[in-house]
């Protein structure tokens, strides 16, 4: 009964089986106490009941279940419900499902559903042959992962791109708790958002405000961005794809333009690649792990800085239209298997399997000082009079003998709030210390700042930042010895841009903490 009174918390707890409610009696093991209503969900562990007392999650090793909903204990199959982009759904998640069953002693197979964006992976013993778990999936876009989720329909996201504010409002209404908090989400792997020609294209680079004016239907022939005299061809992915979204937010949203009507609009990315390797004309944006046969443009900036896509820049960030690949998890209690394959999917073995699949894995690197030559000499032309030969022989003084970690953390406009990314970043390293890969070292937060304002001002921003960052660690990782390792701070303010201040994103870019160690 001790156990039972215990186990009963009116906790907003969801499950991750999707099962029908149906009515059950939850009876204590010595009979004192029952509880009645309709079941909700069981993750092989916890039952969740609509009662008289409201929503309840109760633990199954204290009671007895009596009735239709009682599901069946002795085989138990745990159900998730996978939904949202294309892509993870259908290459990423499907090779991380089968690397984990073959890890743990299952077999794998694929069921079809009634449509092609949907089926499912059984997992099953191989051993026995006994059902599992069951991994099922709406393979569509973003959107409509997260109107699946909302409508009770999906346990979990797959997404490129961020939860919206009014998905936040409306999760949180419904009890899946705060969508935008840094536990509901987790980075998988990296993409990037590219522009694609077909290879026989001349160019090697294009300005990022060009995109803009392309995309706005304000240039449409090749001979006025250097190219050949013939019409610009354009492709994009459809409304509601993540890429889609970080195009319009990213490109579109700061040029303040609309874009135009002319523009051939695609479901998949590989449909996309395609179609740009046919025409010798056109221009995409697409994806970087699915490219085909085009190649992509490096993205330039007014004041000659150039960035292109590859695994190094995607993972530090210094690409400016990186896509992590999102997991949003709401506040629901998965079956343990299922948690179990969460965990995996961040595990260095896993990885391996991220970049077999074509993607950017999240694996820590550490890059030397120099191999920081094309930064440092941006440094040097990009310096303005408020920055000072000394300021910067100051700086490679400080990073002298240190080497770059490969992950950056960046903030929300206007605020000292890391964004989604960086946010899963700070769990990444915080593992990572946990681990105890940097015992005996020293962490150095670098915070830099964009050129906007004195130049005294902005040091002390960034050192603002970089301290957020060093503790926002230090709280994620609870665990590690106070002296294990050495914690530095080291403001640069505008001393070393990414790119150029003159546009939003080269700002964007340039407002960001690094961390070196030693």
């Amino acid at each position: 009964m001790q156990i039972f009174r215990a186990a009963i918390c009116a906790a907003l707890f969801l499950f991750g089986m999707a099962a029908s409610a149906q009515d059950v009696t939850l009876t204590s093991r010595d009979g004192s106490v029952a509880l009645s209503g309709m079941l909700l969900g069981y993750d092989g562990e916890f039952y969740r009941i609509d009662s008289d007392y409201g929503v309840l999650t109760v633990d199954g090793s204290g009671v007895n279940c009596e009735g239709p909903g009682c599901p069946d204990l002795e085989n138990f199959v745990a159900r998730v419900r996978f939904s949202g982009a294309r892509t993870m759904g259908e290459v990423l998640m499907p090779a991380l499902i089968e690397a984990f069953a073959a890890r743990n002693g299952y077999q794998v197979g694929r069921l079809g559903g009634d449509e092609p964006t949907r089926y499912s992976y059984q997992l099953s013993d191989r051993k026995t042959g006994a059902l599992s778990a069951e991994f099922a999936f709406h393979a569509s876009s973003s959107e409509e992962g997260f109107a699946d989720l909302l409508a009770e329909e999906a346990d979990i996201v797959l997404s490129l791109r961020e939860v919206r504010r009014d998905e936040v409002l409306r999760g949180h209404e419904i009890g899946l708790g705060r969508l935008s908090d840094a536990n509901r989400s987790r980075v998988v792997a990296l993409d990037g958002l590219v522009p694609l020609v077909p290879k026989e294209n001349p160019l090697r680079t294009i300005p990022i405000e060009n995109l803009g004016a392309l995309f706005a239907g304000e240039i449409t022939n090749w001979q006025d961005i250097g190219g050949q005299d013939a019409p610009v061809a354009l492709h994009l992915r459809a409304e509601g794809s993540g890429l889609a979204d970080v195009f319009m937010r990213r490109v579109m949203g700061p040029s303040g333009k609309n874009l135009a009507a002319e523009i051939t609009l695609h479901d998949t990315n590989a449909s996309l690649a395609e179609a740009v390797a046919r025409d010798p004309y056109a221009i995409g944006m697409g994806s970087q792990s699915e490219r085909g046969r085009t190649k992509a443009l490096a993205l330039t900036g007014a004041c000659g800085f150039a960035a292109s896509a590859n695994p190094r820049s995607l993972k530090t960030e210094d690409y400016p239209l990186t896509a992590p690949l999102f997991l949003y998890i709401p506040a629901r209690r998965l079956p343990a298997l299922a948690r179990e394959f969460l965990a995996y999917v961040q595990s260095p073995p896993a990885q391996m399997v991220i970049r077999r699949a074509g993607f950017v894995d999240q694996s820590l690197s550490e890059i030397p000082l120099s191999l920081q030559g094309a930064r440092l000499s941006n440094a040097i032309q990009a310096a303005g009079p408020e920055i000072s030969l000394e300021a910067l022989q100051a700086m490679v003084t400080a990073l002298d003998g240190a080497k770059r970690l490969s992950l950056s953390f960046r903030f929300e406009g206007g605020s000292t709030a890391l964004d989604a990314q960086s946010r899963s970043n700070v769990m990444l390293l915080a593992r990572a210390m946990e681990a105890g890969i940097f015992d005996g070292r020293s962490l150095l937060f670098a915070g830099f700042s964009d050129g906007a304002g004195a130049a005294s001002l902005n040091k002390r921003l960034s050192e603002r930042r970089a301290k957020v960052v060093r503790d926002a660690i230090q709280r994620a990782a609870p665990s590690v010895a106070p002296r294990a390792i050495e914690f530095q701070i080291e403001p640069f303010g505008e001393a070393m841009p990414m790119a150029c201040d003159d546009t939003d994103w080269g700002r964007e870019l340039n407002r960001r903490v690094e961390v070196w160690v030693r």
